[in-house]
Protein backbone atom coordinates (compact mmCIF):
# COMPACT_ATOMS: atom_id res chain seq x y z
CA UNK A 1 0.00 0.00 0.00
CA UNK A 2 1.14 3.52 -0.85
CA UNK A 3 1.94 6.01 1.73
CA UNK A 4 0.54 9.32 1.30
CA UNK A 5 3.68 10.78 0.40
CA UNK A 6 4.41 7.92 -2.47
CA UNK A 7 0.94 7.86 -3.28
CA UNK A 8 1.41 11.60 -5.08
CA UNK A 9 4.43 10.25 -7.04
CA UNK A 10 2.92 9.12 -10.00
CA UNK A 11 4.60 8.52 -13.87
CA UNK A 12 5.03 12.30 -14.34
CA UNK A 13 7.36 13.05 -11.08
CA UNK A 14 9.04 9.42 -12.27
CA UNK A 15 10.01 10.93 -15.38
CA UNK A 16 10.50 14.02 -14.64
CA UNK A 17 13.44 12.25 -12.33
CA UNK A 18 14.65 10.32 -14.87
CA UNK A 19 14.53 13.09 -17.64
CA UNK A 20 16.03 16.04 -15.05
CA UNK A 21 17.94 13.50 -13.20
CA UNK A 22 16.65 15.54 -10.04
CA UNK A 23 13.23 16.49 -8.79
CA UNK A 24 11.55 18.85 -5.87
CA UNK A 25 8.89 16.99 -3.92
CA UNK A 26 6.55 19.20 -1.82
CA UNK A 27 5.32 18.16 1.56
CA UNK A 28 6.66 14.69 1.41
CA UNK A 29 7.38 14.70 5.34
CA UNK A 30 5.38 15.50 8.32
CA UNK A 31 5.71 18.38 10.53
CA UNK A 32 6.83 15.58 13.23
CA UNK A 33 9.27 14.43 10.64
CA UNK A 34 10.96 17.95 10.74
CA UNK A 35 10.15 18.71 14.22
CA UNK A 36 12.11 15.44 15.67
CA UNK A 37 14.84 15.59 13.04
CA UNK A 38 15.44 19.06 13.37
CA UNK A 39 16.03 18.40 17.41
CA UNK A 40 17.93 15.65 16.38
CA UNK A 41 20.21 17.21 14.40
CA UNK A 42 21.04 20.09 17.06
CA UNK A 43 22.02 17.04 19.47
CA UNK A 44 23.80 15.29 16.63
CA UNK A 45 26.05 18.49 16.48
CA UNK A 46 26.31 18.75 20.18
CA UNK A 47 27.82 15.20 19.96
CA UNK A 48 29.74 14.73 16.45
CA UNK A 49 31.25 11.38 14.93
CA UNK A 50 34.61 10.73 14.62
CA UNK A 51 34.18 11.58 11.02
CA UNK A 52 32.71 14.94 11.65
CA UNK A 53 34.13 17.65 9.94
CA UNK A 54 33.75 21.52 9.96
CA UNK A 55 34.50 22.44 5.92
CA UNK A 56 35.06 26.04 6.25
CA UNK A 57 38.60 27.01 5.67
CA UNK A 58 40.77 29.46 8.04
CA UNK A 59 40.01 32.71 5.89
CA UNK A 60 36.38 31.78 5.58
CA UNK A 61 33.49 32.80 7.75
CA UNK A 62 30.89 31.41 9.32
CA UNK A 63 30.11 27.30 9.68
CA UNK A 64 29.81 24.52 7.07
CA UNK A 65 29.42 21.52 9.22
CA UNK A 66 29.56 17.92 8.03
CA UNK A 67 28.69 14.17 9.41
CA UNK A 68 28.67 10.53 8.18
CA UNK A 69 27.08 7.55 9.64
CA UNK A 70 25.12 9.13 12.07
CA UNK A 71 22.26 6.67 11.95
CA UNK A 72 24.69 4.04 13.47
CA UNK A 73 25.00 6.80 17.07
CA UNK A 74 21.57 8.49 17.21
CA UNK A 75 18.58 6.53 17.32
CA UNK A 76 16.28 9.13 15.95
CA UNK A 77 18.79 9.52 12.57
CA UNK A 78 17.92 5.06 12.91
CA UNK A 79 14.36 5.70 13.07
CA UNK A 80 14.10 8.07 9.92
CA UNK A 81 16.18 5.93 8.01
CA UNK A 82 13.66 2.65 8.89
CA UNK A 83 10.05 4.91 9.51
CA UNK A 84 10.12 7.61 7.67
CA UNK A 85 8.78 7.80 4.29
CA UNK A 86 12.19 8.70 2.31
CA UNK A 87 12.63 4.43 1.45
CA UNK A 88 9.54 4.43 -0.24
CA UNK A 89 10.08 7.60 -1.92
CA UNK A 90 13.96 6.60 -3.24
CA UNK A 91 12.09 3.02 -4.21
CA UNK A 92 9.14 4.83 -6.16
CA UNK A 93 11.34 7.46 -7.87
CA UNK A 94 14.30 5.02 -9.39
CA UNK A 95 11.24 2.23 -9.96
CA UNK A 96 13.02 -0.90 -7.65
CA UNK A 97 11.68 -3.56 -6.52
CA UNK A 98 13.70 -2.62 -3.33
CA UNK A 99 15.88 -0.39 -1.86
CA UNK A 100 19.01 -0.65 0.74
CA UNK A 101 20.19 2.04 2.86
CA UNK A 102 23.50 3.11 1.75
CA UNK A 103 24.61 5.99 4.39
CA UNK A 104 23.73 9.07 6.00
CA UNK A 105 25.33 12.63 5.72
CA UNK A 106 24.41 16.14 7.58
CA UNK A 107 25.07 19.30 5.91
CA UNK A 108 24.62 22.87 8.13
CA UNK A 109 25.41 25.94 6.71
CA UNK A 110 25.25 28.34 9.37
CA UNK A 111 24.41 32.05 8.16
CA UNK A 112 27.00 34.26 7.19
CA UNK A 113 29.04 31.21 6.15
CA UNK A 114 31.07 31.96 3.33
CA UNK A 115 32.00 28.50 1.83
CA UNK A 116 30.66 27.03 -1.20
CA UNK A 117 29.95 23.61 -1.99
CA UNK A 118 32.30 23.09 -5.48
CA UNK A 119 30.37 21.37 -8.39
CA UNK A 120 30.92 17.46 -8.63
CA UNK A 121 29.32 14.31 -8.77
CA UNK A 122 28.59 12.02 -5.64
CA UNK A 123 28.66 8.28 -7.48
CA UNK A 124 32.47 8.85 -8.45
CA UNK A 125 33.02 9.19 -4.57
CA UNK A 126 31.76 5.97 -4.15
CA UNK A 127 31.94 2.33 -4.23
CA UNK A 128 28.86 1.57 -5.92
CA UNK A 129 28.30 1.42 -9.36
CA UNK A 130 24.71 1.00 -11.07
CA UNK A 131 21.52 3.80 -12.20
CA UNK A 132 19.40 3.01 -9.31
CA UNK A 133 21.43 5.28 -6.85
CA UNK A 134 20.15 8.46 -5.53
CA UNK A 135 20.38 10.83 -2.48
CA UNK A 136 17.18 12.54 -1.02
CA UNK A 137 17.98 16.00 0.65
CA UNK A 138 16.20 17.05 3.28
CA UNK A 139 16.18 20.27 5.04
CA UNK A 140 14.96 21.21 8.50
CA UNK A 141 14.77 24.70 7.86
CA UNK A 142 13.12 27.28 4.78
CA UNK A 143 15.45 27.44 1.98
CA UNK A 144 16.03 30.38 -0.30
CA UNK A 145 17.22 29.94 -3.55
CA UNK A 146 19.95 31.65 -2.97
CA UNK A 147 21.43 29.12 -0.61
CA UNK A 148 19.18 26.04 -2.11
CA UNK A 149 21.83 23.36 -3.48
CA UNK A 150 22.12 23.84 -7.87
CA UNK A 151 21.46 20.83 -10.12
CA UNK A 152 22.94 20.84 -13.62
CA UNK A 153 19.38 19.78 -15.46
CA UNK A 154 20.35 16.62 -17.02
CA UNK A 155 24.23 15.73 -16.53
CA UNK A 156 23.34 12.45 -14.97
CA UNK A 157 23.84 11.26 -18.55
CA UNK A 158 27.67 12.68 -18.64
CA UNK A 159 30.55 10.69 -18.18
CA UNK A 160 32.07 9.84 -14.87
CA UNK A 161 34.52 12.59 -13.78
CA UNK A 162 37.26 12.75 -10.66
CA UNK A 163 36.02 13.78 -7.66
CA UNK A 164 38.30 15.91 -5.85
CA UNK A 165 38.69 17.29 -2.23
CA UNK A 166 36.90 19.88 -1.07
CA UNK A 167 39.44 21.24 1.04
CA UNK A 168 42.08 21.99 -1.66
CA UNK A 169 41.04 21.09 -5.19
CA UNK A 170 43.43 17.78 -5.45
CA UNK A 171 42.21 15.19 -7.27
CA UNK A 172 41.49 11.37 -5.97
CA UNK A 173 44.73 9.52 -6.64
CA UNK A 174 44.57 6.54 -9.34
CA UNK A 175 41.01 6.81 -10.31
CA UNK A 176 41.73 7.57 -14.00
CA UNK A 177 39.12 9.56 -14.32
CA UNK A 178 39.08 13.05 -16.46
CA UNK A 179 38.38 16.28 -14.12
CA UNK A 180 35.53 17.81 -13.84
CA UNK A 181 34.82 20.47 -16.72
CA UNK A 182 33.67 23.80 -16.28
CA UNK A 183 30.70 24.79 -15.53
CA UNK A 184 29.91 28.33 -14.28
CA UNK A 185 29.41 30.73 -17.21
CA UNK A 186 28.92 27.70 -19.78
CA UNK A 187 25.25 27.95 -20.54
CA UNK A 188 24.18 25.13 -18.20
CA UNK A 189 20.32 24.53 -17.24
CA UNK A 190 20.97 24.73 -13.60
CA UNK A 191 18.34 24.07 -11.34
CA UNK A 192 16.79 25.36 -7.98
CA UNK A 193 14.12 26.00 -5.46
CA UNK A 194 13.13 27.58 -2.69
CA UNK A 195 11.98 25.29 -0.35
CA UNK A 196 9.53 24.44 3.08
CA UNK A 197 10.30 22.22 5.55
CA UNK A 198 8.72 18.66 4.62
CA UNK A 199 10.14 19.14 0.84
CA UNK A 200 12.64 17.08 -0.19
CA UNK A 201 14.95 17.03 -3.54
CA UNK A 202 15.43 13.55 -4.95
CA UNK A 203 18.49 13.40 -7.31
CA UNK A 204 20.41 11.05 -9.24
CA UNK A 205 24.04 10.06 -7.83
CA UNK A 206 25.42 11.24 -10.82
CA UNK A 207 24.19 14.17 -11.42
CA UNK A 208 26.47 17.06 -11.23
CA UNK A 209 25.56 19.66 -8.20
CA UNK A 210 26.92 22.01 -5.99
CA UNK A 211 25.46 24.57 -3.46
CA UNK A 212 26.21 28.09 -2.73
CA UNK A 213 27.63 30.10 0.47
CA UNK A 214 24.93 31.20 2.83
CA UNK A 215 25.40 34.81 3.38
CA UNK A 216 21.33 34.88 4.84
CA UNK A 217 20.57 35.05 8.44
CA UNK A 218 18.73 31.90 8.73
CA UNK A 219 20.31 28.54 9.12
CA UNK A 220 20.13 25.75 6.60
CA UNK A 221 20.34 22.62 8.03
CA UNK A 222 19.61 19.18 6.09
CA UNK A 223 20.02 15.48 5.75
CA UNK A 224 21.17 14.14 2.54
CA UNK A 225 20.66 10.08 2.91
CA UNK A 226 21.73 7.90 0.36
CA UNK A 227 19.82 4.91 -1.58
CA UNK A 228 20.01 1.89 -3.69
CA UNK A 229 18.33 -0.09 -5.84
CA UNK A 230 17.80 -3.75 -7.57
CA UNK A 231 20.49 -3.10 -10.03
CA UNK A 232 23.40 -1.27 -7.79
CA UNK A 233 26.40 -3.50 -7.08
CA UNK A 234 29.55 -2.96 -4.71
CA UNK A 235 31.96 -1.47 -6.83
CA UNK A 236 36.10 -1.57 -5.54
CA UNK A 237 36.48 1.11 -8.17
CA UNK A 238 40.44 1.82 -9.19
CA UNK A 239 41.87 4.69 -6.83
CA UNK A 240 40.90 6.46 -3.83
CA UNK A 241 37.27 5.92 -2.62
CA UNK A 242 35.42 8.00 0.02
CA UNK A 243 32.43 5.47 1.12
CA UNK A 244 31.81 3.12 2.51
CA UNK A 245 34.26 4.94 5.35
CA UNK A 246 35.34 1.05 6.19
CA UNK A 247 34.98 -2.57 4.80
CA UNK A 248 31.61 -3.42 4.62
CA UNK A 249 32.90 -7.45 3.88
CA UNK A 250 31.50 -7.42 0.22
CA UNK A 251 32.90 -8.87 -3.13
CA UNK A 252 33.59 -7.01 -5.90
CA UNK A 253 30.16 -7.20 -7.72
CA UNK A 254 27.90 -8.00 -4.65
CA UNK A 255 24.51 -7.04 -4.62
CA UNK A 256 24.52 -4.31 -2.20
CA UNK A 257 22.69 -5.91 0.85
CA UNK A 258 24.22 -6.37 4.63
CA UNK A 259 24.81 -4.90 8.02
CA UNK A 260 26.21 -1.47 6.75
CA UNK A 261 23.97 -1.37 4.13
CA UNK A 262 20.40 -2.36 5.24
CA UNK A 263 17.29 -3.70 3.43
CA UNK A 264 15.20 -0.74 3.80
CA UNK A 265 11.85 -0.95 1.73
CA UNK A 266 10.40 -3.73 -0.50
CA UNK A 267 7.71 -3.26 -3.40
CA UNK A 268 6.42 -6.03 -1.24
Amino acid sequence: MLSATTARIGEAEIRRYEIDGVICLRGAFSARWIEQMGAAVDTAMAAPGPLAEDYVGREGTGRFFGDLDIWQRHPPFRRFVFQSPAAAIAGHIMRATRVNFFYDQLLVKEPGTSEATPWHQDQPYWAVSGRQVCSIWLPFDAVERSTCPQFVRASHTWPEFSPYHFADGTPYEGTGLPPMPAIEGEGHDILDWQLAPGDCLVFQAMIVHGAPANHGQNRRRALATRWVGDDARYYRRPGEVAIPTSDPGLADGAVMGCQAFPLAWSAS
